[in-house]
Parts: structure tokens; sequence; C-alpha cells
């Protein structure tokens, strides 16, 4: 299935945002003169030759400069129009086996450029948080995105980033100079950014383009927004919540109350059992409140918009053997790790870190989950044991689709034991690195200067790092920012020399053996942290509760 072709008011925005980019960047350069150049006179000795080496590259360098980060641009930008333009050929890719596997080795160098790389990004959504928004809207119109379901804007932060550090390549000087002209790089780009987001908006609007509407905005993480709480940790108490059902039906005279409507499945949900054709089989009030809390509960799930479509549907096939099982036991209100939501969770997180659309991945989680779900809505008597074995056949899948990848990756792990060992056995001989001079114990310091402002010690710092990094155990997921972008990762491997831990991306085949210490230093900056399962049906509970509240008061 073909994306929607690109209209030729949007192609003009591209073409007039590429024309612009040039000049945009030589004004950053003249930011990044000025601002170096101003730091000398309160320089001494190393530093002061460093970055007078970094401002006389710079001059010499200046149009290759500009060439390089217009290549980057560029080419970020037609690929970002390529994906959009053409089919979607997920459903027919060969099976995973049959992929090449890439590795890519991440060290603390590595992480030092992607600390630059993030700082960049996030000044300037910050910077230009605003007048990005109003761009994402006005983007959003010429695709006919009216409620601002994806971001369509090519320029985002993190490609004028990208490109800024390609552009840095381009000194031929040492890799910590490099990334000393990339931080020099940052202020000055977020502020141009941020005017140059609001000429475009104006354009925009003078060629008579309407914005997208603002409810569903997906807004930048900037420092600027305010801070959204999540509902990921909630433990809800389900006996309390049920106890305050209404009584569903009056068992005098046969009829039911009248309860506020569900929210309406989403567009190819299966339609829901109804609580009251499972409650007239039942005597006890307490028995009817759990069926009406578990009813509930699905109809929350189903009705939240973080479970991926796919998944809702098989969801909505468990709501009518739940109720069933809420009247057999009870233990289904004890906490939210009965094995039924413990298996809802699951799924819903292992559906989020696995690629999205036809990829061969995917399908076989979802054909296994149904097979399974198929299995427990045809029994005929609901307990817990079932469930039991609904995990543990989930968690079964998981192992196997595991070792299936590091099989494929066996040649990779076997040259990272020799390289530990080599590593143990030859420390003190080893490559100095390339950050080169007085820049190496700023680049490579493991804790940022934020943190101390913050009051947080260095020793702490390393202290959290260290803890992390123990606790990390095969099988977790991570968010990780990587070459550029935040991407969810699965720790694969690690070595017995506790040098290289080897992670596989979710949504691809990509793999990335990544130093311990450079682990520790991505932690310290926080450019990783371990992903938990998010309690959907906690999320849910809440949402119950409060919609009970709301009845109760009215």
């Amino acid at each position: 299935m073909s994306a929607r072709p690109l209209s030729p008011l949007f192609r003009q925005f591209v073409d007039d945002e590429l024309l612009r980019a040039p000049m945009l960047f030589d004004q950053v350069l003249d930011g990044v003169i000025g601002g170096a150049g101003r730091q000398l006179a309160g320089l001494k000795g190393s530093q002061r030759n460093a970055v007078g080496d970094m401002l006389h590259s710079v001059q010499a360098q200046r149009a290759r400069l500009v060439d390089y980060f217009m290549h980057s641009l560029r080419e970020q930008v037609q690929s970002e129009l390529t994906r959009r333009v053409s089919p979607d050929t997920g459903a027919h890719a060969g099976p995973t086996a049959a992929r090449p596997q890439v590795l890519a080795l991440v060290d603390e160098e590595e992480v030092a450029v992607e600390v630059e790389l993030s700082h960049a990004i996030e000044g300037i959504k910050s910077t230009a948080e605003y007048e990005l928004r109003e761009l994402q809207t006005f983007v959003a119109a010429m695709f006919g995105d009216l409620d601002m379901a994806q971001d369509h804007n090519p320029f985002r932060p993190a490609t004028y980033a990208r490109a800024t550090w390609v552009a840095a390549q381009a000194l031929p000087l040492s890799r910590g100079h490099q990334i000393a002209f990339m931080r020099e790089c940052a202020m000055p780009l977020a502020q141009l950014l941020r005017t140059g987001y609001a000429a475009s908006t104006s354009r925009l609007e003078s060629q008579g383009v309407e914005p997208a509407a603002y409810r569903t905005l997906i807004l930048p993480s900037g420092s600027r927004r305010g801070g959204r709480s999540v509902l990921s940790t909630y433990s809800p108490d389900l006996h309390r919540i049920s106890e305050t059902m209404p009584a569903p039906l009056d068992t005098q005279h046969g009829t039911h109350l009248v309860a506020v409507p569900p929210p309406a499945p989403r567009t190819g949900a299966m339609p829901l059992e109804r609580w009251t054709d499972v409650a007239r089989g039942t005597t006890q009030r307490a028995d009817r409140q759990a069926i009406e809390l578990v009813s509930r509960l699905f109809e929350a799930m189903i009705a939240d918009r973080r479970v991926p479509q796919d998944v809702t549907l098989l969801i909505s096939r468990l709501h009518g053997p739940a109720m069933r099982l809420a009247i057999r036991d009870r233990s289904l209100l004890d906490h939210d790790r009965h094995p039924l939501w413990r298996y809802i969770n699951q799924l819903v997180f292992i559906a989020e870190m696995t690629p999205h659309g036809g990829d061969p991945e995917r399908l076989a989680l979802l054909r296994t989950a149904q097979a399974t779900i198929d299995q427990l809505a045809s029994e005929a008597v609901q307990h817990t044991g079932l469930y039991r074995w609904a995990w543990d056949h989930l968690q079964g899948f998981l192992d196997k689709r595991m070792q299936r990848r590091l099989a494929t990756l066996a040649s990779q792990v076997g040259a990272l034991q020799k390289s530990e060992l080599k590593l143990k056995d030859s420390r003190r001989d080893a490559a100095p690195s390339t950050l080169n001079g007085p820049l190496d114990a700023h680049q490579l310091d493991t804790v940022p200067a934020e943190f101390i402002d913050s009051g947080v010690t260095p020793a702490q710092s390393v202290s959290a790092a260290e803890a992390w990094l123990a606790a990390l155990d095969t099988g977790d997921w991570a968010r990780m920012f990587l070459q550029g972008r935040w991407l969810q990762a699965q720790l694969l491997w690690r070595g017995e020399q506790g040098e290289y831990l080897l992670f596989g991306d979710g949504a691809s085949d990509e793999t990335w053996a990544v130093r311990s210490r450079a682990l520790a230093l991505m932690h310290s900056h926080g450019l990783v942290k371990t992903l938990r399962v998010r309690s959907i049906v906690g999320s849910a509970a809440q949402r119950v509760q409060q919609d009970v509240a709301a009845e109760t008061a009215a």
C-alpha cells in the first residue's frame, strides 16, 4: 500500500527550506566564530591553543563545512520523502534468519559524540518549542492530517543536529576539536532555527495553508514544556474499586440498573460481551460487582490509544473469559500481577518493542498470541491455571526468538569474546583516545556539568551508573540514544569479562556492541535507561476509579 503522494505545496516548502539552509548554517558559523573568539581572552595555555586551532580551521574550511552540512541535510530530507512515497514492503520481507546482520561498535568516544548530539537536539527543541509546534500544524495540514496523528515535518531538530555533526567532521582536526565545534554550534543553531521555523510558518500562512488542530498535537521534549505524569507503575486496589461498583442487577425484579455507556470501541475492535449477560447467572452482589469492574477494565484498555491497534483486537477476545473468571477466582482482583493481567501487560509491551506493519517478527508474535487467546476463549471452565500457561507460553516464545537472533550473531559474539580477552590482557597497551589533548578530560568526564550544578556529586553519579549497569540483565529492554536517534534495544549478550554488551534494535536487525564504560557514560548523561513493562491494566483501573467517582458525585 502506497503512502499519500506529496502535494506540490509541500514540495515547494521543502525546496524553499533547502534553498535557505546554506545561509542559515553560514550564520551559525558566524556565531561560532564570534562566541569562541570571545572565550579566548579568558583561556590559558593548552585550552587557548585548542580553541584557537578550532577557530582557525573553521575560518579556513568555511565553504567545506557548509557543503558537508547541505549534503547531509539533503540526504536526510530525501530519505524522509522517499519513505513517505514508497510502498510499504514490510509485508514482503524475507525470513528474519535470512537478513544480513550488521554489528556496530560503540565506545566512549562514540558516546561523547552522542552526548553532544542529544544536547544540540534538546537545545533546539527547548529554544524553538513554540515555533516548532506551530510549524508542525501547518506541515500536517499539507498532508491532510488535521488531527496531528504524527509529525510530518522533515526539518526536525534531529535532522539539523545530525547535519551539523557531519559538517564538524569536515574539520581536519582531532575528534575532540570536532566535538568542541559541535558544542559551539548548538546555541546559535537553536536561536536561528527558532527564527527560521517562525518564518516558515509565516510563509505557509501567506500561501493560504490552514493549520491542523492542536488538540492531539504531540509535543517535543524540550525543557520549556511542562511535565506530564505517566501511568506506568500504578498498582490498583481492585477489590476496593469493585466495592464501589453499582449492583448491576436488581435480583427481585430481574432488571438491570442503567450504567454510563462504555466508550466507543476502536475501529476494528470486536464487540465486547456485556456484563449483564454474564451477571444474570449470579446470585451474589459481590460477584456482579466484580463482573462489572472487569468489564469496565477491558473497555478502558481497549480505548487506550497507547495500545497498538492489532493488539487491541486480541485483548478484546479475552473480555468474556475474564468476566467468567472473576466469578470463579476472586484473586483476579487481588492486584495487577494476576497471570491474566501480567499476560496482557507483557503482550502490549512486547508489541511496542516489535517492528510495526507486516514485519515477520510482528506477524509471528501476533500469530502466537492469537492461537493462545483462541485456546483460552474456547475453555468452558475458566481458571487461573489457564493464564499461567498463557504467560509461560509467551515467555517461551520470546526466549526462543532471542536465541534465534543470537544464533545469527554467533560469529560476532565469538569476535567480541576474543576482543574482551585481548582488552583484559593488554589494557596498558590500549590505543589512545582520538579526542586528543586537554579536550579529553571534558569530553569523557563521566559526570556532566549539569549534575554538579544540581548538587549531584561525581561519586554519586558514578555509583548510580555502576549500580544500574550491574542490575542490567540479558533480555532487558532499554531506551537508548545512538547514532543521533532514540531507539529501543534489547540486551542480547554480555561478555564474561564485562567489557562488551551486545544490544539488538527492536525495530530492525541492527546490533550494537557497547563498551561497559561507554554505557555507564551514557547512563550518566541520561542517554540510556531500562524499560519496564507498563501496567496497562493499572492505568485502566485508575480511569475506571475516576469514572465511578464522577458517577457517584453526579
